[in-house]
């Protein structure tokens, strides 16, 4: 009504004094352009893309700081690849390998906040020549040992190009260690050299000495240590634990801790002692990766191929399927090349069924068949038999490998224990059973 309201006015001649407002910049560019429709004006706090002072986001400053450039969107190089073809040996291999959890993609992706925040942290210790503690928490496959292999190689190059002496870093999975005190023995290897061990005093002792005098303290390094599976180290008096935290609260300490396990309520249980003592760490917690998380680490890892494998809504329902059910990043891996030896299978078999033809039919089908074939990708109903595959109950296949009357027994007893008020016994299960009750469920 206003455009109308004004060109009225223009028609006639006279114009109209409007009320002076502040225009943003994508305002003007509106204006200049011809008008069709009115659009509504943007708060200056959502208009960040038009702002020049934006600071950049958490991964673009670890990316500078590590002197590593920033990759650009993958989506649209995705979608413009060739169709790669399943008989390939080569090209089968080279997927695989790119979807093998032991395959370290070269950058994080959906981590970049929390990264920041560990780095950010390492960082000031560093620069204050100050220990601390972190516990970084979360479900299984959700990134949490790739981002504290990323954070320690920046680290390590931050260091290094800032002119700090580069901490010393002590990485290990607390699950290969013989006994749970033996990470001290770790610690002090690293930090001091062997021919100044005393073998007849214990390592915690020697490290709690060194941390605890000034001088001493001086002449070693910062301690980057990063404890994976943290939760191995629970005992049950959780006495290395608590003596591991404290390690950081000495007033020489120049210990970085970095707790790595899936337990979210770790300190709070297994430590309440902590926060009395001043060392309780600080929190980080790895949310499950969502469904556009999923999807956009699988296509990172494809980059690296560069044939079109998957057909786009089979990459969406194996993240739809998964971020529902736990957001696990490491069975998405295992789905998608699950259903790549699935399309495996089933170009065996239409080739075994191809050359059981006669001799006529395989003239004229066998050259279109293998065409379609070679230019296959895994398609949905390859990553529906391969999620079902996947997320099916073990217990389920158990029951149904019993012999019949193994599985009548137990529907009799699920139907006796279902209206029961107390125990039951074997011989009550066998009576019912031997009664026909069972033919009721």
């Amino acid at each position: 009504m206003a455009v109308k309201s004004e060109e009225i006015s223009r028609s006639n001649g006279k114009s109209t004094p409007q009320k002076r407002r502040l225009r943003s910049n994508a305002d003007v560019v509106i204006h200049e352009s011809p008008v069709t429709s009115p659009s509504k004006r943007k708060s200056p706090r959502r208009c960040v893309d038009s702002s020049p002072n934006t600071p950049a986001n958490g991964i673009e400053k670890l990316e500078k700081e590590c002197k590593s450039p920033v990759k650009k969107n993958t989506s649209n190089n995705f979608s413009e690849k060739p169709n790669w073809n399943p008989r390939d040996i080569k090209q089968t291999s080279a997927v695989k390998e790119a979807l093998h959890l032991s395959t370290a993609p070269s950058s994080v992706v959906c981590r970049e906040d929390e990264q920041k925040i560990v780095f950010d942290f390492c960082k000031a210790c560093i620069e204050q020549e100050k220990a601390g503690s972190l516990y970084v928490c979360g479900c299984p496959g959700t990134g949490k040992s790739l981002s504290m292999e990323k954070v320690k190689q920046c680290l390590v190059d931050w260091a290094k190009e800032g002119g700090f002496q580069p901490p010393d870093v002590l990485a290990m999975n607390c699950t290969s260690l013989a006994k749970t005190s033996e990470i001290f023995n770790k610690m002090m290897e690293k930090t001091l050299p062997r021919k100044k061990i005393d073998v007849s005093t214990p390592p915690l002792q020697h490290l709690q000495n060194l941390y605890s005098q000034q001088q001493q303290s001086l002449n070693s390094k910062m301690m980057l240590i990063i404890a994976d599976e943290l939760d191995y180290l629970v005992t049950k008096d959780c006495a290395v634990l608590y003596d591991l935290f404290m390690l950081t609260a000495l007033p020489f300490s120049r210990c970085i801790l970095i707790g790595v396990a899936n337990a979210i309520d770790l300190a709070d249980r297994f430590l309440p002692r902590l926060k009395s003592l001043n060392c309780k760490p600080v929190v980080i917690t790895f949310r499950a990766y969502s469904k556009d998380q999923i999807i956009r680490i699988l296509q990172e890892r494809l980059m690296a191929v560069p044939h079109l494998v998957f057909h786009p809504k089979a990459l969406e329902l194996c993240a739809r399927k998964v971020a529902a059910a736990s957001g696990d990043m490491r069975k998405a891996l295992c789905v998608c090349r699950s259903a790549i030896e699935i399309l495996e299978a089933e170009l065996r078999e239409s080739t075994s069924n191809i050359t059981s033809f006669s001799t006529d039919k395989r003239q004229k089908t066998s050259l279109a068949c293998i065409k379609t074939q070679e230019n296959d990708i895994v398609r949905i109903d390859h990553m529906a038999v391969a999620l079902s595959k996947a997320f099916r109950s073990p217990i389920v296949d158990t029951i149904q490998s019993l012999p019949q009357h193994q599985q009548i027994i137990l529907c009799a007893a699920v139907k006796f224990f279902h209206g029961a008020k107390k125990d039951t016994t074997v011989g009550e299960v066998c009576f019912l059973f031997l009664n026909n009750d069972y033919m009721h469920v």
